[in-house]
Order: C-alpha cells, then structure tokens, then sequence
C-alpha cells in the first residue's frame, strides 16, 4: 500500500544553544563511549565546569542527538524531532 504523509502545520527553528530547544544534555564522554552514534558532526557545549555535553530532544523511540546546523521540529501537539539541514527543505514547505 502506498501512502502519503498527511498534512501538520508545525515550527522549524534552526537549533541554536541558549535558546532551551533541546530536552537535555549527555555528557560527550559517554556518547562516544556507547559507540552506537556517529560522532563526527555531533553539536558539543562545553558548560562552565569544563564538562563537554551533547544536546538532545526526547520522544517515543528515546533521545535524538542534535548534529550540528540541525533543525528542531515542534509539532503542534508539542512533540519535538530533529531533522538535517541537507533534508529539512524537502520535508517541509515554508507557509509564512
């Protein structure tokens, strides 16, 4: 069976730190010690401390690690996805 996608009016904004988009942080450390993700573009805040972490939304299958110039995507039931800068103008059409 095909399908399409149906139609959700929802906000992308390009993921900045300081603007609390992201649902948490993980320590870099044990991101890389895990060694399911790839880290190559992974966006990485070092906090006053020193400690280096890795911001992240939440959702139904876990957490999602922001990469670098990624987008948050809130949909309008509130649930937030992660979505590329190389995808994000293909999924979703500017109505504004």
């Amino acid at each position: 069976m095909k399908c399409r996608r149906t139609t959700l009016e929802c906000e992308v904004i390009k993921y900045e730190t300081g603007k609390n988009l992201e649902d948490g942080y993980e320590l870099f450390s044990d991101v890389i010690t895990t060694g399911w993700i790839v880290t190559d573009h992974l966006m990485q805040v070092t906090l006053d401390n020193g400690k280096i972490v890795c911001p992240y939304v939440s959702h139904r299958r876990g957490k999602t690690f922001i990469n670098e110039n990624d987008y948050i995507i809130v949909d309008s039931d509130g649930t937030k996805h992660v979505c590329g800068e190389d995808k994000i103008w293909n999924r979703y059409e500017k109505i504004e």
